[in-house]
């Protein structure tokens, strides 16, 4: 068990490890325990009325004299209030990248589009992230040096070219197998599709850098480095002014020669209403296609001879066994275009070349979704084997001629990725004397890797039969809700490709949050879930396009239930992820977003329209065909006052904001009053307060359009005049989601797409909270009844930050005292159940329990040498535990599991210390030097328990 998860001891050195150990949040060891109700205690001290005093005493600099001056807030002071990981890891989520070692093929590397690289040791049975402390955790390549397997090459930004895709800031490398990691540069790249070594030199790599996927410029094209990225040159790229969208798409190395060079370049470009690739790029200028270098990189010549014009994105393989063996799966612009779904394209598709690319024949018209996948592997032992990746593994046995999908049985569709380890060929058999005459059947290589949209995948089979290996937690959420369901609330919401879910905050069980704790609640992209008000077994949730439906537990129906316009009608527009909100005032209406607003009752099955269109509706905007991804010109973020009924915010993706406060009567356009920088941008949520209805918090963002700064607004009258609160937010961190904590209203929660913040003085002032890894936080809530701090990543799954009342309390005042205990909550006692944990392996998920019976929260200004010792006591003054830590500086917490300690305790011949102490009032008592600080809390018991 982890030291965090540890009873705390009297001994000295148990405690010191309890503070040392700095475990991540990612982690899959286990925090039991149980939250109780509690009234929140008011702030020790009150929050000053002269916000700006209290922001500029926060804020200032510490100085020797006087030493109670508060210390200038920073991230490290909070590093030690870690948020837990509880996953889920049951349904994985987008892999852009798998690498096996060459010396060991029990350890390999799996790169997630948004959540970082993890890497196993023992062929899958367990995984460790290891690009944690790194600032950004897109990922689009991994590489492992064939002649040192120590060296690790990781490309961020991946390069699927999504709608809700990540970037990054160039190359990373570790010489010591993930241990370290340094930025080699390239940090202009955004995202990197692919990454080889030199067989022989682990310091010579190329990388495929595509580039910005939103705007012109930055780092494009195919670089190489001979150095170990200490200096780049940039050696294909096409010429101006097609280079400032043109990158490369993919390389490889020919194995037997490393001055062999096979690139691929592709154009693209994303705005938020179209997705637009190849010639449409570039004027109609075919600079794309296939190019060789014999010199590597020197110079480099353009592939034809068969291969078609007007090319897109492209994927490159050649075989290890024949280096003449070329293939590549082309995306091509003659003949038009098929469906979505049409996996063939008009005059694309899969091309192999037997002479080195000098000529090139078209084996199949299959290229699926080529912005998407375009990825092709040939088997290292058989190049008759290939692999085409799509929304099923396709196969071939005859080189790319026909291709069978009986490999994806079981397997989440959408593949990006897929490593192959030579080698494992089993031997031949003897042939039957029936089979004789037959051709012998093709020897290919058995262990597969496959990444996929739902995770990682192994065979052992060739493909034939698959392990899901979903014991990483990299769910991609976009949006979340609570309940209250007790001892342990309930978390529901929609992620990114794998439907809506629902689970526990915490099990009565030693063994964790498992995954078979969550629940599958239906859809496609999950997106918004809500709990029905009154039926425990009940939700209603969304998927892409507004499409909403309500889902009974008991009963398993589901019932779709869109709103839809009368026929002869114009159709109503929604977003890949529209807004969909329980009224706090009248439970069980919903409001939901589309290009107007609507207002659904009766449990879904009727609904009304309030709104008039609120978008600007520009119909070159608003006619893009495919997924849904592409969906502009609708309302993106609806928000219900708790304040006032009837009063609800809406804004949508094309930057105009409303407010209505009569239910939908008459809507009031708030857009001209927004600051200049805000105006016209992606209005990406709307914070109504808790406290005053005149105000609200509107978070917009402007990275579509090339500008990543964040830009976090507050209003204090109706939308009239805005404010900036973004403070000192990190420059390039777009804000994504923003909470007003529902107690104290000068502290602020931010989701950015690196990670989350916390504002103690409204916004003058930002810390990175929770210790949770630089990934985009979609979604924050907090529980009313724990103040349990609820956190939605879009790359690893949920964390949560237990019991923030701490963070409420966190004045200037107390930041200038040498030491502070804050305020305690009640507890609840039970008993864990003991589980399997202890014989089950660990080959299995387990997400985080809370820590088990009573958390008690200290600050500490400065260190002074002293030690964090707590007195806890009954009512009637008896010590039952005393416990320690090292005096920190910042934030510490200390769990007590409501037991004796055993320095109050006879070792022998005493009562059972395994026991719970009995239900009652306590008092924990603070000493850090000179300074003392008693809180009370009180504790209850589960029913039947007999306490010691």
């Amino acid at each position: 068990m982890p030291a965090l998860a540890r009873v705390v001891t009297p001994m000295t050195t148990r405690f010191g490890f309890f503070c040392a150990s700095l475990i991540s949040i990612w982690s899959m060891s286990i925090l039991t325990g149980q939250e109780e109700p509690q009234k929140t205690r008011p702030p020790l001290t009150a929050v000053s009325p002269t916000a700006s005093a209290a922001a500029a005493a926060l804020s200032s600099s510490a100085t020797p004299t006087p030493s109670s001056t508060p210390p200038q807030l920073t991230d490290v002071l909070f590093k030690n209030l870690k948020a837990r990981s509880i996953g889920p890891a049951v349904m994985g989520g987008r892999v852009s990248d798998i690498a096996i070692s060459p010396n060991n093929p029990f350890v390999f590397y799996v790169g997630l589009a948004h959540g970082g690289v993890f890497k196993t040791n023992d062929n899958g049975v367990s995984f460790e992230p290891i690009f944690d402390k790194q600032p950004m955790l897109s990922i689009g390549a991994i590489a492992v040096a064939p002649s040192d397997s120590d060296v690790i090459w990781v490309g961020t930004g991946e390069a699927n070219d999504r709608n809700s895709s990540g970037w990054g800031d160039g190359v990373y490398r570790s010489t010591d197998g993930g241990e370290k990691w340094q930025n080699a540069g390239l940090k202009n790249s955004r995202s990197i599709a692919r990454i080889v070594v030199d067989p022989k030199k682990p310091d010579v790599a190329y990388v495929a850098a595509m580039g910005n996927l939103w705007t012109d410029g930055g780092e494009r094209g195919l670089f190489k480095t001979s150095d170990g990225g200490k200096t780049w040159k940039l050696v294909l790229k096409v010429s101006a002014p097609h280079d400032a969208h043109t990158g490369c798409g993919d390389v490889m190395i020919d194995p037997t020669n490393a001055e062999t060079i096979y690139a691929a370049l592709y154009a693209r470009q994303r705005t938020p209403w179209s997705f637009t690739s190849g010639p449409s790029v570039t004027g109609g200028e075919d600079v794309g296609g296939i190019f060789k270098s014999t010199d590597g990189g020197t110079t480099w010549k353009k592939l034809g001879g068969g291969l078609p014009a007007q090319t897109g994105r492209i994927g490159l393989a050649s075989s290890a066994t024949n280096p003449r063996v070329v293939m590549a799966v082309v995306q091509s612009y003659e003949g038009g275009f098929g469906r979505l779904d049409d996996l063939r394209s008009k005059t694309g598709g899969v091309f192999r070349s037997d002479d080195g690319g000098e000529k090139w024949t078209r084996m199949s018209a299959m290229d699926p979704r080529p912005f998407y996948f375009s990825q092709i592997r040939i088997d290292p032992a058989n190049d008759q084997r290939v692999y085409v990746l799509g929304f099923a593994l396709l196969v071939s046995d005859d080189g790319g001629k026909n291709f069978r999908e009986d490999l994806s049985e079981k397997v989440h569709p959408d593949c990006h990725a897929l490593a192959i380890q030579p080698g494992t060929v089993p031997p031949p058999k003897p042939p039957k004397p029936e089979d004789k005459n037959k051709p012998p059947k093709p020897q290919v290589c058995q262990r597969l890797l496959l990444g996929t949209d739902g995770g990682v995948y192994q065979s052992f089979a060739g493909g034939k039969n698959w392990d899901h290996l979903n014991k990483i937690p990299s769910g991609e959420y976009y949006r979340i809700s609570l309940d209250d369901t007790k001892p342990y609330f309930r978390i529901a919401g929609g992620l990114q490709d794998n439907e809506n879910w629902v689970g526990p905050s915490g099990v009565q069980s030693k063994e964790g949050i498992r995954n078979y704790d969550w629940t599958a609640l239906a859809g496609g992209d999950g997106f918004y879930v809500l709990f029905d008000p009154t039926d425990h077994d009940t939700f209603y949730a969304e998927s892409q396009q507004g499409e909403v439906h309500r889902i009974n537990l008991r009963n398993g129906e589901i019932r779709r239930l869109r709103p839809e316009p009368a026929e002869g009608q114009p159709r109503y527009r929604f977003h890949w992820n529209s807004p969909m909100i329980m009224s706090r005032h009248k439970p069980g209406v919903i409001y939901l977003g589309g290009n107007c607003v609507f207002k659904l009752t009766d449990r879904m099955e009727k609904y009304s329209v309030i709104s008039p269109d609120l978008t600007y509706n520009d119909p070159t905007k608003t006619n893009a065909t495919g997924s849904g991804a592409e969906n502009y010109g609708v309302v993106f973020s609806l928000a219900e006052s708790p304040k006032r009924a009837g009063l609800l915010w809406a804004g949508t993706d094309d930057g105009r904001l409303w407010v209505t406060e009569n239910d939908g009567g008459k809507w009031t356009e708030l857009t001209s009053n927004l600051p200049e920088a805000a105006r016209s941008q992606w209005i990406v949520r709307i914070e109504p307060s808790n406290f005053d209805a005149n105000v609200a918090y509107v978070a917009t963002n402007a990275y579509r359009s090339g500008d990543d700064r964040p830009i976090l607004l507050r209003t204090a009258d109706l939308g009239k005049t805005w404010e900036t609160v973004t403070g000192d937010l990190p420059q390039g961190n777009p804000v994504v989601v923003v909470r007003e904590d529902p107690v104290n209203s000068k502290l602020l929660y931010a989701g950015t797409h690196f990670g989350v913040f916390a504002s103690f003085d409204q916004g003058a002032h930002w810390v990175r909270i929770g210790d949770v890894p630089s990934v985009r936080v979609d979604d924050i809530q907090i529980h009313p009844r724990t103040s349990d701090l609820v956190i939605a990543t879009h790359g690893r799954s949920i964390a949560i930050l237990d019991d923030t009342i701490p963070f409420r309390e966190f004045t200037a005042e107390i930041a200038s005292k040498p030491a502070q205990l804050f305020s305690v909550r009640s507890v609840s006692g039970a008993y864990l159940q003991p589980g399997f944990v202890d014989s089950n392996g660990k080959g299995i998920y387990r997400g985080q329990n809370p820590p088990e019976g009573a958390l008690f929260t200290v600050w500490v200004r400065e260190f002074t040498g002293d030690e964090i010792k707590i007195v806890v006591t009954k009512s009637s003054g008896q010590p039952v535990a005393n416990l320690k830590a090292p005096g920190t500086p910042g934030f510490t917490r200390l769990n007590w599991d409501l037991r004796p300690t055993k320095d109050v305790i006879a070792e022998y011949g005493g009562d059972d210390p395994k026991r719970l102490l009995p239900a009652g009032d306590y008092t924990a008592e603070l000493t850090f030097g000179t300074t003392k600080v008693k809180q009370t809390f009180h504790l209850d018991l589960a029913e039947g328990i007999t306490p010691r």
